[in-house]
């Protein structure tokens, strides 16, 4: 009888310790994304004083600026995690091809606003990495806590999901943006 209960005692303190570490990593995936979250939502601010600023100089090239600004919306409004990932690395890709656009723009190069703009998009573009990269692993730590053995009848009991990694789904978004600093 005893047996029975210290047997019972030691399922029950391994459930509830397998458990805290599941909650553990899932908190460690959400902090992950709210760090992500941050880094986007300043990339979306700086946004329309970027595309304003390079209005000034490049009337003409109204396709891009156009394209960055829907890329801003769309991804402020989508929550699914794949879908707001292609969104973003499209819009890396198209704020790459405004800093393409401002080299053929001597003036707007040399404009203070525009240098400070690119330095702190650099700069954001850096933390989204480190970001992107700090979920992943949180993500990885996570799944592969929820598919080990025996935590995966705990995890499959009290319905913890595999989380979705933050990442690039297409060659095109692979290719790194070109942001130049001032020459």
């Amino acid at each position: 009888m005893i047996e029975l209960f210290i047997a019972i005692a030691v399922l029950v303190i391994a459930t509830i310790w397998i458990y805290n570490l599941l909650v553990k990593d899932r908190n460690q995936v959400l902090a992950a994304w709210s760090d992500i979250d941050v880094q986007l939502k300043r990339r979306h601010e700086l946004i329309p004083q970027l595309v304003t600023t390079v209005k000034a100089y490049a009337a003409f090239e109204k396709a891009t600026m156009t394209a960055v600004t829907e890329l801003r919306s769309r991804s402020r409004s989508e929550s699914h995690l794949p879908q707001k990932s292609a969104i973003e690395a499209a819009m890396g890709s198209a704020i790459g091809q405004l800093m393409i656009i401002a080299e053929d723009y001597p003036d707007l190069k040399a404009d203070g606003n525009f240098r400070q703009l690119q330095t702190e998009l650099t700069e954001i573009e850096d933390h989204v990495q480190y970001s992107r990269r700090f979920y992943n692993g949180a993500v990885r730590i996570f799944n592969t806590r929820i598919e080990s053995f025996p935590n995966f009848i705990i995890a499959r009991l009290f319905s913890f999901k595999i989380a979705e990694y933050f990442e690039v789904n297409s060659n095109n978004e692979r290719k790194a943006s070109v942001i130049k600093l001032n020459d």
